[in-house]
């Protein structure tokens, strides 16, 4: 008989796995706390604005296709992609602003420009990210690991000073790059992993391969319409879901799941998978006996950071920017301090502000703008209405220094999303943005397991499971977890 499966949560990790179970026969229910799929992934609409809530960077389209192409299916029927030709303009404190775009030719002369053959040394560099994202893809993500000699294999033993695991970022990048200009944007997606570049392992050099040679996309209807595209997919393989059903707790049979409540309703269950908050499964819906992680455990973590976000709907086209922006100031160091060391809202703050409007010109009225701001701040910070006021207005006059364009004047349409809102929408531990932090004890085996240790039908998945923060890696986390379960069951998962 099908497994009665109860998927919790419906952002990317929580569609993908339940469309890989029902493919395989399970009879799925995915049950969803909000009135919207897509988790983070959802959208806002507003006065005639549509903004993405959370993840506007399309990377790594490859994982993407491969995930459906697992399941027997295209893509590009569920959603079209366009390749942006810029893919992000860096404003910086003491110098000017320069785009990064899809000619790598000419951003390796934009690194000449920074010091003396950079570009050559920029294609080295790349070379090596290439090779480590090829191991990562191959031998790395895509596997469970249940203890730390899996982890340390001899492939990862041989080639260590290679995959630079024991480097730390910050210093792998200095032995190529004296320029600060060249080091920051080539450290900078750092802190979408949660973390610093003094503290992620030099492995994540990886990811300047993912946007200067695999490129920066934009899906169509943005991160929002990606989703939409996974809701779809899980609902032809035969998956129900049920929006505004607010997980409360467990039913159990002696080392089991035996049914999952919703307030008043009740669902039976022979396996439960949890894709949302890990902190929150563990801690508010598991009785005291079931749980693997004691409050020591999680007080022990590297919590990655929320995020202070202000949607804007502009009546007006901002002519200082491109689609993708970020703000790099001189002393970074001191904002990463701000939110991992000595947690305080950030003084003059590194930023990423989006336009997507530039790209689609749904996502705004005939001659207007959709902004996204955000700005990574420390997890748990006192999140209040007047502090928020407060902050947004310093924001605000911090992007008009830095960029020269005024945000005060035309707007239509504002909304702060911060802390308590992570919390509120998504159980979101401390407020994270993200989930955990990606430093070298809280890479693979490092990070929470796949399944319960006590629970014999409880199994993990999304962004504090590995391999970790970012949609991609949500979705890699999809696979891992339900090939899993079907050994688990004794079953193969292959299509």
């Amino acid at each position: 008989m099908a497994e009665k499966t109860v998927v919790i949560g419906a952002g990317f990790s929580g569609l993908a796995t339940s469309a890989l179970l029902a493919h395989k026969g399970h009879q799925v229910t995915l049950l969803e706390k909000n009135d919207s799929t897509g988790g983070r992934a959802r959208e806002w609409k507003s006065g005639g604005f549509t903004f993405d809530m959370g993840p506007s960077w399309y990377l790594m389209p490859e994982v993407f296709d491969a995930f459906f192409e697992y399941l027997g299916k295209r893509r590009e029927d569920y959603f079209s992609l366009h390749q942006l030709s810029t893919y992000y303009k860096v404003f910086f404190e003491k110098a000017d602003a320069v785009t990064i775009t899809s000619d790598l030719d000419e951003t390796k002369k934009l690194f000449d420009s920074f010091e003396p053959m950079a570009g050559l040394r920029l294609q080295k560099y790349l070379d090596q990210a290439e090779y480590k994202y090829d191991v990562a893809m191959k031998e790395f993500l895509y596997r469970e690991y249940r203890s730390i000699f899996q982890f340390f294999n001899r492939r990862i033993i041989r080639e260590g000073l290679k995959l630079n695991i024991f480097t730390n970022m910050d210093s792998f990048v200095k032995n190529y790059f004296q320029d600060l200009r060249a080091r920051q944007i080539l450290e900078y997606a750092m802190v979408f992993l949660g973390t610093g570049p003094k503290d992620a392992p030099a492995l994540y050099s990886i990811m300047s391969h993912v946007d200067l040679n695999l490129g920066v996309y934009y899906p169509e209807g943005g991160m929002a319409g990606a989703a939409a595209g996974f809701r779809r997919l899980a609902e032809e393989c035969g998956v129900r879901i049920l929006t505004g059903r607010s997980v409360t707790g467990f039913e159990y049979d002696k080392n089991r799941i035996s049914t999952v409540v919703c307030g008043d309703e009740r669902y039976p269950a022979d396996l439960v998978v949890n894709s949302a908050d890990y902190h929150h499964a563990e801690t508010d819906l598991l009785t005291r006996e079931y749980r693997r992680y004691s409050p020591a455990y999680w007080n022990s973590r590297v919590v990655a950071p929320s995020m202070f976000i202000i949607y804007m709907g502009i009546n007006r086209q901002l002519e200082n920017m491109e689609h993708h922006n970020l703000y790099f100031a001189e002393d970074w160091d001191r904002h990463f301090d701000q939110i991992f060391k000595k947690p305080e809202w950030p003084s003059n703050p590194c930023f990423y502000l989006s336009c997507n409007s530039k790209t689609d010109t749904t996502s705004a009225p005939p001659g207007g703008e959709n902004v996204f701001i955000l700005v990574p701040v420390a997890p748990g910070l006192d999140d209040n209405d007047s502090q928020r006021e407060v902050y947004a207005e310093e924001v605000l006059r911090h992007i008009e220094k830095v960029t020269g364009e005024d945000l005060h004047s035309d707007v239509a349409v504002r909304r702060i999303y911060s802390h308590r809102d992570f919390m509120a929408d998504y159980n979101a531990y401390k407020g994270t943005a993200l989930g955990l932090s990606h430093t070298l004890f809280q890479t693979a085996v490092f990070r929470p397991a796949h399944q319960s240790a006590k629970l014999r039908n409880l199994f993990y998945t999304g962004q504090f499971t590995h391999p970790g923060v970012g949609v991609p890696m949500t979705l890699i986390s999809g696979q891992v977890v339900a090939e899993e379960i079907e050994k688990a069951l004794g079953k193969p998962l292959g299509v």
